[in-house]
């Protein structure tokens, strides 16, 4: 909504830059793991359906196509392409979050990182990194 943008600071002049923000650390448990054990070593895992073939994120047991739990981990190649975003400038502290389709196929929410917010666009490509929580670490992505 145009209402949620603070003009002032959407209309600077030059660049505006994602200030770096906290993240909390996520939830861990059986099921998701081996997702965190993964991240904390630089990778980025997806679950694959062994039954209907399709990928999906967020790491879950069960397929959400077709319901089977004959899921498997499978590492990607953190890359993508941003499917769409906001650029949020309330408080002071700029950022950007959106959806980033990845080379694999599933879509992740997320935050974009390390970058002048006024030149994200859609189709533009990104590289997954991870930001640093009092716990494991959480995917984010940069512009490449």
């Amino acid at each position: 909504m145009a209402d949620d943008i603070d003009e002032k600071e959407a209309d600077v002049a030059g660049p505006v830059m994602a200030v770096p923000r906290k993240y909390g650390p996520p939830a861990v448990n059986l099921e998701t793991k081996p997702f965190w054990d993964a991240a904390a070593q630089g990778k980025f895992l997806i679950k694959r359906c062994k039954a209907c073939g399709e990928p999906h994120y967020y790491p879950r047991a069960n397929c959400p196509f077709c319901f089977s739990d004959k899921t498997e981990w499978e590492e990607t190649s953190g890359e993508g392409e941003i499917y769409t975003f906001s650029a949020m400038y309330r408080g002071g502290q700029p950022y950007g979050i959106g959806y980033v389709k990845l080379k694999e196929g599933p879509y992740v929410l997320t935050n974009f990182v390390d970058c002048d917010l006024k030149t994200l666009k859609c189709g533009q490509k990104v590289k997954v990194q991870f930001a640093q929580t009092a716990g494991a670490p959480v995917p984010v992505f940069k512009p490449v």
